[in-house]
């Protein structure tokens, strides 16, 4: 099937449901900040190795965690205890420790410094976000980091050091979205961590019909704990 090149000159992309049958929309363009936008505004994310052009995906089912289906087990419930949190305090930390993560089955990282640098500009714009757990000397013990299109969070990934630390602030992180009122979390590409927390397959038509309802609202909010949640 013919892939479609991104023009560098252009942030449009091709309709998302075009993909091919590995999920694959398009390939090559850039990260700019700007495109990075563009692409989760229309469900579609960049995920590629190092020695291959960018490609951009949309796959088919997609996985999301719906707020009311966070499973929070009793053992996680006890580990939230042991850590303190915050938001937006050390996220280009936070993404490069997502980047030194080793994952099965992946050679190398898809979180390159071209991305993170774009990442960071869309932090500064108030987009991006990173939810962090740290031990009880301070140190940065877990985390993930993602962005927000209207009212949904777009998980991108996460690290932990310690044990469920980085579950632990996934927790914290559904806690805030359900107050603050966003829709769901898109969590991408279905993996079985994820499924263990709650998160479903849905159909890619589902996924970007309930995105395109809501990925230009607006919710106005600080990014930071919240002390009545916490007790």
């Amino acid at each position: 099937m013919y892939l479609p090149q991104l023009n560098k000159h252009s942030l449009a992309f091709p309709d998302p449901r075009d993909a091919n049958e590995d999920g694959i929309v398009a390939w090559g363009g850039d990260l700019n900040p700007s495109r990075l936008l563009r692409a989760y505004q229309n469900g579609i994310f960049p995920w590629y190795s190092k020695q291959d052009p960018i490609l951009w995906w949309s796959t088919d089912p997609r996985l999301i965690m719906e707020l009311d289906d966070f499973k929070l087990s009793r053992s996680l419930k006890k580990s939230i205890k042991k850590f303190n949190y915050k938001f937006d305090t050390n996220f280009t930390q936070v993404m490069h420790q997502c980047a030194n993560v080793k994952r099965e089955g992946q050679n190398g990282t898809w979180i390159n410094p071209e991305l993170i640098e774009s990442f960071e500009v869309l932090h500064g714009m108030g987009i991006a976000h990173s939810v962090e757990s740290y031990d009880n000397e301070g140190n940065l013990v877990g985390g993930l980091y993602g962005l927000v299109v209207g009212k949904v969070f777009c998980g991108e990934s996460m690290f932990a050091h310690k044990s469920d630390a980085s579950k632990a602030a996934y927790a914290i992180l559904i806690r805030h979205l359900k107050y603050w009122g966003y829709d769901f979390v898109d969590c991408q590409v279905p993996t079985e961590h994820l499924k263990s927390l709650g998160a479903k397959e849905v159909a890619r038509d589902y996924f970007l019909d309930r995105l395109y309802r809501v990925n230009m609202s607006n919710i106005e909010h600080e990014w930071k704990v919240e002390e009545k949640l916490m007790q």
